[in-house]
């Protein structure tokens, strides 16, 4: 077991660090929607808006077509299913090799992590994978087709509310809707041109792609003294368990006539008179 954790294939982490484009009074979402209609609870801290979106759009088949198009990620998927030993074995099953866009989703999905800070609003995004380039590379792009599809989607929301607006001031008479209708085209406009303009619609990076020169995963020295400490306790444990099955010791039977043993009876000897006795 200690040679094949040793032997295990590790893996560099590539780590980028987001926050959400609400945290800052010039973000998207807050010029888009400058006073929420419902506030989160104190206890509620689940994301929210735009960044919900975003988190959302990480693992999609959308992320997965841009990531297998512009990433090598593909052909190292099907160099790994072509290596030894089950590269031999997929072969003579006749096994499909070739990688193709839902074995880079579901690489996603069991690589990628998304976890929150517990001392601040960030977000730290992971990403496993055994080259270390190539990891840097799929993050940089996860995190750009996701906050392009958030950019993409208030940019076709924006439009379609606009030409619905200008629609209807074409045919409407009445200049009391009409001043409605100009502000509420008014705040779509200016959607559109804050979407256009702004560098982040969902999430801000606050630290770039970086990835560690040492391969990091699986921690082998930990793996290895958990080993010993789980080797230590089985045995602890077997000793144990074949102690009890065993139970205590058989004693020799006692003797019955030996044991317990009896009082010892002294019998007394009886008075006799003697013959003088007898004679007078």
């Amino acid at each position: 077991m200690a040679t094949l954790i040793w032997l295990w294939p590790q893996s560099h982490v590539a780590r980028l660090v987001v926050a959400p484009a609400e945290t800052t009074g010039i973000a998207t979402s807050a010029l888009l929607t400058p006073a929420p209609f419902l506030q989160p609870s104190l206890l509620d801290q689940r994301p929210g808006g735009n960044f919900a979106v975003y988190l959302a759009a990480l693992r999609t088949p959308e992320t997965a077509q841009a990531v297998a198009r512009d990433t090598a990620i593909l052909a190292a998927l099907t160099e790994r299913r072509a290596a030894p030993p089950l590269g031999p074995v997929r072969e003579w099953l006749g096994l499909r090799i070739e990688a193709d866009v839902d074995d880079v989703q579901a690489y996603l999905e069991r690589n990628l992590a998304a976890t929150a800070s517990l001392t601040s609003v960030t977000w730290t995004l992971d990403l496993v994978h055994r080259d270390r380039a190539l990891a840097l590379a799929m993050l940089e792009r996860i995190h750009a087709a996701a906050e392009a599809r958030v950019r993409e989607t208030l940019a076709e929301l924006a439009s379609r509310r606009i030409l619905a607006l200008e629609a209807r001031l074409r045919t409407e008479q009445d200049l009391f809707l009409r001043n409605t209708l100009h502000e509420l085209l008014a705040q779509q406009q200016r959607a559109a041109l804050v979407v256009a303009a702004d560098e982040a619609a969902a999430a801000r990076l606050v630290s770039p792609a970086a990835a560690a020169l040492r391969p990091s995963v699986p921690n082998r020295p930990l793996l290895l003294a958990l080993l010993a400490v789980g080797v230590t306790l089985a045995g602890l444990l077997g000793a144990t368990a074949l102690l009890l099955l065993r139970g205590p010791a058989p004693r020799p039977a006692p003797n019955l006539a030996t044991w317990p043993p009896g009082p010892v009876l002294r019998r007394e000897p009886a008075l006799t008179r003697g013959r003088a006795d007898r004679a007078g």
